[in-house]
């Protein structure tokens, strides 16, 4: 099967997005694993598709899968990289698009040339919303925010946990740059507190409106940014006291803005998208599922 796709990143983080609107296209675990693979593929972070939605009310049905092979709720900087796909390629000429996703419905808008702000919904805090096991787990309270402390091999973590679609898990350091992202991240998502794994997040608050993150993502390991990520970590600065209502976020791929006015309200996520280049790869047949 010989596949078009588009090369695409936002703040470092990089995809393959596919249009599965005009012609119609379903991929196996291993055939995305291929496409993702840096050596024997395309190379990304993850794979979006850009489907017909199933719903009346919606423009597009964006789905993502991790370069494992394994399908995402949702994420942020894809969301950008969508939305400037959709318009690059003549799907849409709306300014505003309204998608349906696997953690509901995603509004992205255009702004300035290759800025796009996504609507990221209203966060959910309670352990249930992150399919949580909290038995036996120590709790703290930080002004709004709740602190669990997760207990690893790799050392004991007391973390805000955010749910933007996707499990986030945010720890406050230091320095992202001395942090143990690469032994804690995966000790962290291999907890059994967390039953569907989780993103994990390093968070270094610079000041009141601006820090510093590192994201150990599900399914990906470490990547140059995160847009769930930032939401997640942003929030947690703000409901313990430390962050304002708007901040930016400084990620090795680049900077993103996250505003949030409060609880029962949506986290906005604005910054940059980038079109890289464009091609086609040939899948072989019967790729394992």
């Amino acid at each position: 099967m010989l596949l078009p796709f588009v090369k695409m990143q936002g703040a470092g983080n990089d995809f393959v997005v596919i249009d599965a609107w005009t012609n119609p296209v379903s991929l196996s675990a291993g055939q995305i694993r291929r496409i993702c693979d840096r050596r024997f593929g395309v190379g990304c972070d993850q794979l979006l598709m850009l489907a017909k939605a199933e719903n009346s009310g919606f423009d597009f049905r964006y789905l993502i899968w991790n370069a494992d092979g394994s399908q995402a709720q949702m994420c942020g900087n894809g969301a950008r990289c969508f939305a400037l796909f959709a318009r690059n390629k003549g799907l849409t000429g709306k300014r505003s698009i309204l998608c349906e996703t696997l953690a509901g419905s995603v509004q992205m808008t255009m702004l300035k040339k290759d800025m796009v702000q996504v609507n990221m919904g209203v966060p959910r805090f309670e352990p249930e919303a992150l399919a949580m096991n909290c038995e036996g787990v120590s709790r703290l309270s930080r002004a709004a925010d709740t602190l669990y402390q997760i207990r690893t091999g790799a050392g004991d973590c007391w973390m805000s946990v955010v749910s933007m679609g996707n499990p986030h898990a945010v720890m406050l350091v230091g320095d992202v740059d001395t942090a143990l992202v690469g032994e804690l991240g995966p000790a962290v998502q291999a907890s059994p507190v967390f039953t569907e794994s989780v993103n994990v997040g390093f968070l270094q608050v610079i000041d009141r409106t601006h820090v510093r993150l590192r994201v150990y993502e599900r399914g990906a390991g470490e990547t140059a940014a995160c847009g769930t990520g930032a939401c997640a970590a942003v929030l947690a600065g703000i409901r313990r006291g430390m962050l304002d209502s708007e901040v930016e976020v400084q990620m090795r791929g680049g900077m993103l803005t996250v505003s949030w006015a409060g609880e029962g309200e949506p986290v906005y996520l604005t910054g940059g998208a980038q079109q890289v280049f464009e091609g086609t790869i040939e899948l072989p047949d019967g790729e394992e599922k």
